[in-house]
């Protein structure tokens, strides 16, 4: 049986409510895991996405050089641990004989232990919770049931919180695409006005200019709705055949 939720957990879903952003709660996340940590020097949350891990938000000094060290050998206790799914700890930098070069850039940077803890697991947005200490064995004193569980429960509420940044994205991308469909109705609406043509022809013939000068449809629409009124010819439009 795995260990009891500690006492000091934080609530993860008031703190996703709380926050404003996807980049705010994981730093409020990252600062919620050093507290439960007296010694830990930094905090840096890692996160897989599109098969490249990244560190998604950072506390405390030396936490994002730490984790980009780790990247760039593409080796690491984070990565190990966002990996194999598997806590993982070392207490001692200098007597750690994993992961290549990386403990002893470690230690010369002033760090000499650490923790991981993985995050979603074998799962398209898995990642690891890492915690950095300027101390050999800087996590003895550390509410690990707790920190366990901020990892356990951070799965479902980065997941939650991607998919609002997701669909906060998408609506974007909706609204953009809506403007332009009204800006190039309008237009269309104009042509079929002064060509007398059908909606179709009024498309290849925006189209065809599109094409003849170069620029975006919506841009070349945007133009002549700009125009529109005047008592001219659509700008550079060619003509019927």
């Amino acid at each position: 049986m795995g260990d009891a939720p500690g006492r000091g957990t934080p609530d993860l879903t008031a703190l996703l409510l709380t926050t404003k952003s996807l980049e705010g709660f994981l730093t409020a996340l990252a600062e919620a895991a050093m507290a439960l940590a007296p010694h830990s020097a930094g905090c840096a949350i890692t996160l897989e996405r599109r098969g490249r891990p990244l560190t998604v938000a950072s506390v405390g000094a030396r936490a994002l050089e730490l984790d980009e060290r780790q990247y760039g050998q593409d080796d690491g206790p984070c990565l190990e641990a966002l990996r194999t799914g598997h806590e993982v700890s070392v207490p001692d930098m200098l007597d750690e004989g994993r992961w290549g070069s990386y403990p002893a850039y470690a230690v010369a940077m002033g760090t000499h232990s650490s923790m991981s803890f993985p995050i979603a697991p074998r799962t398209h947005t898995a990642g690891a919770l890492n915690l950095y200490a300027d101390r050999v064995r800087g996590f003895a004193d550390a509410d690990l049931p707790a920190l366990r569980s901020v990892a356990s429960q951070a799965t479902g509420a980065i997941a939650l919180a991607q998919r609002v940044a997701d669909i906060e994205g998408f609506n974007g991308e909706l609204q953009d695409a809506l403007r332009s469909r009204a800006v190039i109705d309008q237009a269309m609406g104009v042509i079929m006005a002064q060509q007398r043509c059908t909606h179709q022809e009024a498309f290849d013939i925006l189209r065809s200019a599109s094409q003849h000068r170069n620029i975006k449809i919506r841009d070349l629409c945007a133009e002549l709705i700009s125009r529109f009124g005047e008592p001219s010819d659509p700008p550079d439009l060619p003509p019927r055949t």
